[in-house]
């Protein structure tokens, strides 16, 4: 397991915390990940394909499910949410027309969130499809950073940082995703959140 860390040339004011994965550690999945950036961890679980319940059945492609779990208590609307952009973002690379009439389950198990959680999932997510060996059009990653107050972008920032700057007016977050060329959906905005365009 090999952590890295990058970090810009300018200053060194933009930089990403270390990094790791490491792959197949589930051995009831089909594919599992478990993705870590600073203090963050994702455990990902993949099932699948495997046969799909007739009410959920796609005739032309797999049928894409991503359940979030948060480290304790019950998913709510956050997660409902993160859960929507994920699912888009694994169907514009998975090649589930390989695949009609199955099910593909994908199952996030938040470890610890010290802030850029949705990248850290997207990361995870990415990683665990991988190991599964399904068929990809293309591979993803993602990066959270937030546009601050006096035009600096901040990279990866931490819980603390998230919520000091989400109490500032003006302030933008989003994730950066590069996909290849595949189409990557965005997030929906939440208050005063918006999400900057994808990159090409």
């Amino acid at each position: 397991m090999a952590a890295v860390a990058l970090e810009a040339a300018a200053g060194g004011q933009c930089r990403l915390r270390p990094f790791s994965c490491e792959l197949g550690l589930l051995s009831r999945p089909d594919g599992s990940a478990a993705f870590l950036q600073g203090d963050t961890s994702v455990l990902a679980g993949l099932y699948g394909p495997a046969e799909a319940k007739i009410s959920k059945e796609l005739p032309d492609r797999a049928a894409l499910e991503v359940l979030l779990r948060p480290k304790v208590g019950l998913p709510g609307v956050m997660e409902r949410s993160r859960e929507q952009l994920l699912r888009q973002t694994c169907e514009a690379v998975v090649l589930g027309v390989l695949h009609p009439r199955t099910a593909i389950t994908l199952v996030l198990q938040v470890l610890s969130d010290a802030g850029s959680l949705l990248s850290c999932c997207l990361n995870a997510a990415c990683m665990a499809l991988l190991d599964a060996g399904l068929p990809l059009a293309t591979l993803f990653c993602g990066v959270t950073c937030a546009l601050q107050l006096d035009g600096t972008i901040l990279l990866d920032p931490t819980a603390r940082q998230e919520q000091r700057e989400e109490g500032a007016d003006g302030q933008h977050q989003g994730q950066l995703l590069r996909g290849g060329d595949a189409a990557v959906p965005g997030c929906s905005p939440a208050r005063r959140r918006h999400h900057l365009p994808v990159l090409p």
